[in-house]
């Protein structure tokens, strides 16, 4: 599994989704932005997560995240993640180097 590097800093959280509330986006091949890792933290139930070669690549591996556990999208990795079961519900949390310009931008709105 990959990891984030030590000198990553969290800088946004999404809300908690479901079935009923996640952005299509998420259920469909994106990609994590230049920079950033993204962590699917799984809060109830089961998710897959999908990770592909490239946009229009091959499945390279799919992971099964329950409760308590989570996976790691690295940059500009293109990736989806799939309901397993009722009830499910995660969140996912950014990170990006401590000195860069989005964290800075993240952190100066939560404090403003």
């Amino acid at each position: 599994m990959n990891k984030i590097p030590a000198n990553f800093v969290k800088y946004k959280s999404t809300p908690t989704f479901d079935k009923n509330n996640v952005p299509k986006m998420f259920l469909h091949l994106h990609n994590t932005r230049t920079g950033v890792y993204g962590k699917i933290c799984v809060i109830s139930g089961t998710l897959k997560f999908f990770g592909f070669t490239d946009r229009r690549g091959d499945i390279e591996q799919e992971i099964s995240i329950v409760a308590g556990e989570y996976a790691v999208s690295p940059p500009e990795y293109w990736h989806k993640v799939e309901f397993l079961t009722e009830g499910t519900k995660f969140r996912v949390d950014f990170y990006a180097e401590k000195d860069t310009d989005i964290v800075k931008e993240n952190l100066s709105e939560r404090s403003a």
